[in-house]
């Protein structure tokens, strides 16, 4: 395991945290998130109001206006519940969307003697994405038997398992610009235990309200790093020292 290169990579990105154009994919990336959770619940209430919920509940309970009322501040209540378990794997997977974005910026201020990286293009970004959405809400949600038997082990099962997640998506995705899905999949299995271990830091803090927002930022970039130095690519100014 590199453990030099983990920590390496993680110190150099997070140095460049305040970049502008990370800072442009963080706030695309929530605010489609919270245009998706406003859509769910119109979309709720519309579905609601579709299958007569407020005509049932008039014959129910007679004619009253707290009737529309209790079922549009209901569904906001459950919408508002739901972003509280949802917002951080939603947000995590909408701002992967625009994550290659982050890989250049990287590569542009690292490693700018390096030729242009390939695009991911949006379908196939959008593919990852749903993808991912979907094995880490499931994977999550299988994980809460372990936690309710095993509740000391919870936060270790917690970091190993998105760990494991946020390693596979994020190596993957800045390592296919340069050599393909075949070739990160190739280097993926070669260097799981570093990818693994940097996963993990990625992980922790997931639990942090606010700063979970900025992991899949900081994973990319990190992982940016991980994969060039894993290549034997130096930066661009360690080269000239």
């Amino acid at each position: 395991m590199a453990v030099g290169v983990i920590f390496s990579a993680f110190l150099t990105a997070l140095g460049q945290m305040t970049d502008p154009r990370f800072r442009k994919v963080f706030w695309r990336g929530i605010g489609l998130t919270l245009a998706l959770l406003v859509g769910a619940y119109f979309l709720m209430v519309a579905g609601l109001n579709w299958v007569g919920l407020p005509d049932l509940l008039e014959r129910w309970f007679g004619e009253s206006g707290w009737i529309g009322a209790g079922i549009g501040i209901g569904s906001f209540l459950m919408i508002l519940l739901a972003s509280v378990f949802l917002m951080v794997p939603v947000a995590s997977a909408i701002t992967s969307l625009f994550l290659d974005q982050v890989a250049d910026a990287v590569e542009d201020k690292h490693y700018g003697h390096l030729p242009k990286a390939d695009k991911v293009s949006f379908a196939e970004g959008f593919k990852d994405t749903v993808s991912f959405l979907g094995i880490m809400i499931i994977a999550n949600l299988l994980a809460l038997l372990i936690y309710v038997v095993l509740p000391p082990f919870a936060p270790f099962v917690f970091w190993a398992l998105n760990g494991f997640l946020l390693g596979r998506e994020y190596f993957t995705l800045v390592a296919m610009r340069r050599v393909g899905r075949s070739g990160a999949k190739d280097l993926r299995r070669e260097h799981f235990p570093t990818i693994w271990a940097a996963g993990i830091l990625m992980a922790m803090p997931l639990s942090i309200p606010i700063v979970n927002l900025l992991v899949p930022i900081m994973g990319a970039a990190t992982y940016t790093h991980i994969f060039h130095l894993l290549e034997g690519e130096l930066p661009s100014s360690k080269r000239a020292a």
